[in-house]
């Protein structure tokens, strides 16, 4: 599975975006996608997840009520939806499939970060203050 991540950009804090995982080649109804940030200096942080068929979604506590994500079957593209946007989430944002389904709860996908073997180029999220 092939992934192309859009939709980063500069913002003022307060406001929103929305990036695009378009993916390409075989997906699956039991893969996970899930996106991933990257700020300057830190680790690859989880942020979200969702299945592909879209049953079931799972949020970082630091951007639960803020964020969401979706999932359009037909256009093969899933997205992150992001409003009330703070300084401290910008980061290179990365979308991840994770085809193996590695960990689920009934409420909560994986979180780490070796569980997702396929990963887009990631695009970039400034949040001005």
């Amino acid at each position: 599975v092939q992934l192309a991540e859009s939709g980063g950009g500069l913002v003022q804090a307060g406001g929103s975006l929305r990036l695009s995982c378009a993916a390409s080649g075989r997906t699956s109804s039991s893969y996970v996608m899930g996106w991933f940030r990257q700020a300057p200096g830190k680790e690859r942080d989880f942020v979200a997840a969702i299945s592909w068929s879209g049953r079931t979604t799972d949020y970082a506590d630091s951007v639960k009520g803020r964020f969401t994500i979706s999932v359009d079957n037909a256009k093969n593209t899933v997205y992150l939806q992001m409003n009330s946007l703070k300084p401290e989430d910008t980061a290179i944002y990365y979308c991840a499939a994770d085809t193996l389904q590695s960990f689920y709860s009934g409420t909560s996908y994986s979180k780490q970060r070796s569980d997702y073997a396929y990963w887009g180029q990631g695009t970039q999220v400034t949040v001005s203050s």
